[in-house]
């Protein structure tokens, strides 16, 4: 990253608010300047949205006396993105909204207090540090500029020769991670597997057993101990999880990814998915308390009957499944997923459920989840099958499953033929949505479950969460490419929700943008197809490569981001917009640090809005 960034996290980290607020102003002098002057904080919003308008015009206007229309075009754009996202932040209707003034602050902080507002945290003014580099065209976001010759084939050569630098970067990024293909993770599988066998006094035929699999889900923190080694705080966390009735359970399968000795950087996304944390277990524990609704995505709301959910106007989701192989602790749906032993939905729930979707013409696809629908039987999966098949206006039947990532013997041949028998070319698409989250969790076994389904004509995808687990540089593009590879479709990256119990998966969303455009936009078309969203409670996705959609509307005290969501319908019908507040940059960059990771490698994270 260009040095112009001038400060790197270690930097950050080491100064209190007062040194940031010097930085502050010595990055932007002018505005200091302005803001002091002010008589009111009417007068320093009016002088400083004058200046703002002055600047812009001044970086596109070819008779402007000052030289800042000289800047490079991809620095003169950044800067009026960054005007645009200061003009919002300082705006009377976003205060009111947010129930925060940033302006305010910065007023007092300009001269009125010169020691600085007791609430704000050092997130708040690294923002506007960076905010202010980006207004500035100080934002040091390019290395260098690219310049070829005017020969076409000199041209060329140094163009190409560009390419193959970051061809060089995104290789010697990907192989960082390991995938579960690999030699090394291939003997680790074994031996932890043998350990496991072992323990339940088994043998290789019983652990391709889907029974067997099943009837030895690991629900309890003893038999976990006795397995793998857990640290202090995977331990605190389970011994509350037990004490709350909080259900874990992992399947051997899976736990056979575990590093036995410990968590390690090959097993840390795995271990995070299926181990619920002290923190998580403390916020379920107040929202029992406070009697908080654990539903986030609002899905109460968007269910006509009983075991349908209907956000969009062709595609319902059908529930007749309420449990999992084992529970993921960052589930959007951890408020209805019950543990193995108390699981299950009524049959006449799913037979009224599906009787709906006979009687409503316009809907044209099915998603079947839950729940993890694969856990039914072969013959309640053949009677569900068949019934919605027989609906002439069903064109397409999704499965929602992580099967393949958590269970994969479970897809066995009598399983891909009853799929088969109802997928026709033509008239009817079966499909299966999956979920690896890891190139860590793509095994051989997975991979036979998966040839199995492909074999038939089945197609794959792949929706990913996009956690702090797997936020890494190009760690999300190594899975893109072994997912391809493997005969799976990326189709999704989900931002993670902002559900207060899941606090320890969530990322920026500055961060799933910078992946998309610095990382994944490297990579070939056919490998990149997932689209990133941010999925609107109630109302479905929207597009975080579409910037139309979203806004930053203000930069709380502790240097959160609050955007404005407009829903998919905003330009179709008049719908209410969604206020998210977002995980700080500041805390996601020192987390990194914190667990031994350069920071200063996400530089360029502080310009994405």
């Amino acid at each position: 990253m260009n040095e112009n960034l001038l400060m790197n996290m270690d930097d950050i980290q080491r100064l209190n608010v007062d040194q940031l607020s010097e930085i502050l102003w010595n990055e932007a002098p002018e505005i200091r300047a302005l803001l002091a002057g002010s008589t009111s904080l009417i007068d320093a919003r009016d002088r400083l949205f004058g200046y703002l308008a002055k600047m812009e015009r001044h970086y596109f206007n070819i008779y402007s006396d000052l030289n800042l229309n000289q800047l490079h075009i991809c620095e003169r754009n950044n800067a009026k993105e960054c005007i645009r996202v200061l003009k919002n932040v300082i705006r009377t209707e976003n205060e009111i909204l947010t129930g925060f003034s940033a302006l305010h602050q910065l007023w007092k902080l300009a001269g009125m207090d010169p020691v600085g507002p007791a609430e704000i945290q050092p997130g708040f003014l690294a923002e506007f540090i960076f905010l202010f580099k980006g207004i500035n065209g100080r934002s040091g976001i390019a290395d260098e500029i690219m310049e070829l010759p005017g020969n076409p084939q000199l041209a060329s050569q140094v163009r190409s020769r560009k390419l193959n630098a970051y061809a060089t970067r995104m290789k010697e990024n990907m192989d960082r991670y390991t995938c579960g293909l690999d030699d090394v993770m291939k003997t680790r599988h074994h031996l932890m597997k043998q350990r496991i066998l072992n323990y339940f006094k088994a043998d290789e035929g019983d652990w391709t057993r889907t029974d067997w699999q099943m009837q030895h889900i690991i629900t309890t923190l003893s038999t976990l101990a006795d397995m793998v080694y857990l640290d202090a705080g995977e331990i605190k966390g389970l011994e509350l999880a037990q004490q709350l009735a909080i259900p874990f359970q992992i399947t051997p399968y899976y736990l056979s990814l575990f590093n036995p000795d410990g968590r390690c950087e090959t097993d840390r996304a795995v271990r995070a998915q299926v181990l619920p944390s002290e923190a998580y277990c403390r916020q379920v524990l107040e929202n029992r308390k406070t009697s908080a609704d654990m539903d986030f995505m609002g899905e109460k709301s968007t269910s006509p009957i009983p075991g349908i959910t209907r956000r969009y106007p062709q595609i319902v989701i059908l529930k007749p499944i309420d449990t999992c192989p084992q529970i993921c602790v960052y589930c959007q749906r951890n408020w209805e997923i019950k543990g193995i032993h108390g699981a299950g939905v009524p049959r006449q729930l799913v037979n009224n459920a599906i009787r709906w979707i006979r009687n409503n013409p316009l809907i044209s696809e099915v998603l079947i989840t839950g729940g993890d629908p694969l856990m039914l039987s072969n013959s309640y999966l053949t009677d569900m099958l068949r019934q919605l098949s027989e609906i002439g206006h069903v064109e397409r039947i999704r499965i929602g499953s992580r099967v393949p990532v958590t269970l994969p013997f479970r897809i066995d041949d009598s399983l891909a033929d009853i799929l088969a028998e109802y997928h026709v070319p033509g008239r009817r698409e079966i499909c299966l949505v999956t979920h690896f989250e890891h190139p860590t969790e793509i095994t051989a076994e997975a991979l036979d479950a998966i040839t199995r389904i492909r074999k038939r004509g089945i197609s794959i995808y792949n929706q990913q969460v996009f956690t702090y687990y797997n936020s890494r540089r190009y760690e999300t593009s190594s899975l893109r490419r072994k997912l391809k590879l493997a005969g799976i479709d990326p189709y999704y990256s989900f931002n993670t929700k902002g559900k207060a119990e899941t606090a320890d998966f969530r990322v920026p969303i500055a961060r799933i943008q910078q992946e998309r455009k610095e990382e994944a936009r490297f990579l070939p078309g056919l490998v990149r197809t997932d689209e990133p969203v941010f999925n609107v409670p109630k109302l479905g996705k929207s597009h975080l490569r579409s910037w139309q959609d979203h806004e930053i509307i203000m930069i709380n005290a502790h240097g959160e981001r609050i955007y404005r969501f407009f829903p998919w319908e905003s330009k179709v019908t008049f719908v209410d917009d969604y206020l998210y507040t977002d995980t700080s940059i500041y805390d996601y960059l020192n987390r990194l640090r914190q667990d031994g990771y350069e920071p200063d490698e996400y530089g360029s994270i502080w310009f994405y809005f």
